[in-house]
């Protein structure tokens, strides 16, 4: 077995069966899928079931106890030389597999992953959050152009791992939002190379209201405080930025009532991302969506990262005291 493709499931049967059906039309056949019930309430048996007969897949329920873990897991029952990490709000274009076992021929590398797009038929808020964590004027994305980087961090929405490799390093951590940048972390910091493939791309629904996305990045903003204790010389001035923003604009907003020409600032931020989201997307809607988008990416994190920055660098809570009903509940 050469691949082996582990899913963390919890509560998204539906997005499962978008997944599952993708799998089914890969151009490369030697893999098998692995799907971990998290402990959800709307379980994905019944969905698997139905693939039984077009997959080599394995299901099977656990307590809940989060992402990384769950992966872990699933990965303990792996047979495949390489292990790969969907999330099961992905879709997997059909050329994934050949892609990436072309790549792993002819470079020699521990681990990998690839970036993620929007296809045709998502909603348009799906499109713009998609645009927020991908944009230039956001801080979202996969940065640098290059086909391998030496220190690139694979995200575990689409990240592969030589299954030697995941079992030294223990697999993935407890924490709740930021493992799989722990993970990657880890993986450098024991000098292992990553390479990214940046064919090999997924379709990556992730929050189909901005309500949920905006809990989504406020937790990741939370994540990277926690990761930098865990890591120390980890933060970069690329994760400040979004809490810099918050702060900046506060200011702004709060000094035009002395000086209302500032708000010439924010407006002219909006413009950019409309004309920038209007070419990438070729839709005005979309772009409006994307200017809420761009904010909420950006305050959430922003926001996340200075509630953290307070409770855990000044206070020096712990992080489970800390984010106890946040992460836990």
């Amino acid at each position: 077995m050469y691949f082996s493709i582990v899913i963390p499931l919890y509560n998204r049967p539906d997005e499962l069966d978008e997944l599952l059906e993708s799998l089914c039309k890969q151009n490369f056949d030697n893999f098998e899928v692995i799907v971990a019930e998290d402990g959800s309430t709307l379980k994905g048996d019944q969905v698997v079931q139905k693939y039984a007969d077009r997959l080599n897949i394995n299901y099977f329920e656990k307590n809940n106890s989060g992402p990384g873990l769950t992966r872990n897991a699933g990965a303990d029952i792996a047979k495949g030389d390489y292990l790969i990490f969907f999330d099961s709000d992905c879709i997997i274009p059909p050329h994934y597999l050949s892609t990436v076992f072309a790549f792993l021929e002819t470079s020699q590398t521990d681990a990998f992953g690839g970036p993620d797009a929007a296809l045709s038929t998502f909603s348009p808020i799906q499109k713009a959050i998609n645009y927020a964590m991908t944009s230039f004027f956001t801080t979202g994305g996969i940065r640098g152009g290059k086909r391998s980087m030496e220190k690139f961090h694979p995200r575990s929405f689409n990240l592969g791992v030589s299954r030697d490799v995941f079992n030294q390093l223990g697999g993935y951590g407890a924490m709740r939002f930021g493992e799989d940048i722990d993970f990657s972390l880890r993986l450098t910091e024991a000098g292992f190379h990553t390479a990214l493939i940046r064919e090999a791309y997924v379709y990556h629904k992730r929050r189909s209201t901005f309500r949920q996305f905006f809990k989504q990045v406020y937790n990741s903003g939370i994540a990277r405080i926690n990761l930098h204790l865990l890591h120390p010389g980890s933060l970069r001035l690329v994760h400040m930025l979004p809490a810099l923003f918050v702060t900046g604009m506060a200011l702004i907003l709060i000094a035009t009532f002395l000086l209302p020409v500032l708000i010439l600032f924010p407006l002219f931020y909006c413009l950019m991302v409309f004309i920038d989201s209007a070419r990438t997307n070729r839709s005005a809607k979309v772009a409006l969506y994307s200017i809420a988008a761009a904010w909420i990416q950006l305050t959430g994190y922003g926001s996340g990262f200075l509630v953290a920055v307070w409770k855990r660098l000044i206070l020096k809570r712990g992080e489970f005291r800390a984010f106890e009903k946040k992460f836990y509940n």
